[in-house]
């Protein structure tokens, strides 16, 4: 029979939620789950810090461009990610998750494909590249599906995107910035995989610290999970909050 600590930790993992934003499980809630909601506005702010980052800024084309990326990352991505083993153990059913992946790419792609008309040729590329991007990456391809592909394909391809759509070209600035996106989103991969892992697929976690003085301290899943999750959260907020205020100072 197991000891009382490791009873209670094991017990827990049974009702610990597959991530700290995560609502109970069942209706409208799972909706909300699916969309990883801090990751999702922290994506989209890469997005607007692109948009403002050009010499003008359309509102009507960040608008759009907020909403073909939330269509493609914070909807379709997010369908097909959950269809590929439901690790947020959601009751909605396979046949819903792939209408809305394939309405949210579609959706992503028509709006591209108007701002052609408006920006130019220069969209193409990223018409084309984001899709495959998000259906490559969120179905497990196995040259696709690798930490530096989800940092080039959740950080600096939004910041870039956000700028064609208003500039219509390229410069030194909006690089710069893609790369600060990258490396932010390689940061969050970096925190994301452990805590993950204990999250859903940890059932306990026992060890001890041995501190220089001599003092000991045990070690638990809360104690490794905690400053994980705590960085997530106030890495999310900050960047949507950067990005708020670069709006704020461009658009009024």
């Amino acid at each position: 029979m197991a000891d009382g600590p490791q009873s209670a930790e094991t017990a827990s993992s049974s009702t610990l939620r597959p991530a700290y934003y995560a609502a109970r499980s069942g209706g409208w809630r799972d909706w909300w789950t699916l969309l990883h909601p801090p990751y999702t506005a922290w994506h989209l702010s890469y997005v607007v810090i692109g948009a403002c980052l050009a010499p003008e800024v359309r509102v009507d084309r960040l608008v759009a461009t907020v909403l073909a990326f939330f269509l493609g990352v914070g909807v379709a991505a997010h369908a097909l990610d959950e269809l590929n083993g439901r690790p947020l153990g959601t009751r909605i059913a396979s046949r819903w998750l792939v209408t809305v992946a394939v309405l949210g790419i579609g959706g992503a792609v028509a709006i591209g494909a108007v701002g052609v008309n408006r920006v130019g040729w220069t969209l193409i590329p990223f018409i084309v590249i984001g899709p495959v991007l998000v259906v490559a990456y969120n179905t497990n391809v196995g040259a696709v599906h690798k930490d530096i592909v989800f940092a080039a394909a959740w950080g600096a391809f939004p910041v870039l995107t956000a700028y064609v759509a208003q500039a219509q070209r390229l410069e030194w600035a909006p690089i710069l910035a893609a790369l600060a996106a990258f490396g932010l989103s390689a940061a969050q991969r970096s925190l994301s995989t452990p805590a993950r892992l204990l999250r859903r697929r940890t059932l306990h976690v026992t060890g001890t610290l041995t501190m220089a003085d001599g003092a000991e301290r045990e070690i638990d899943r809360t104690a490794l999970l905690t400053p994980l999750e705590r960085a997530l959260n106030a890495m999310s907020a900050s960047v949507v909050l950067f990005a708020t205020a670069l709006a704020i100072s461009r658009l009024t």
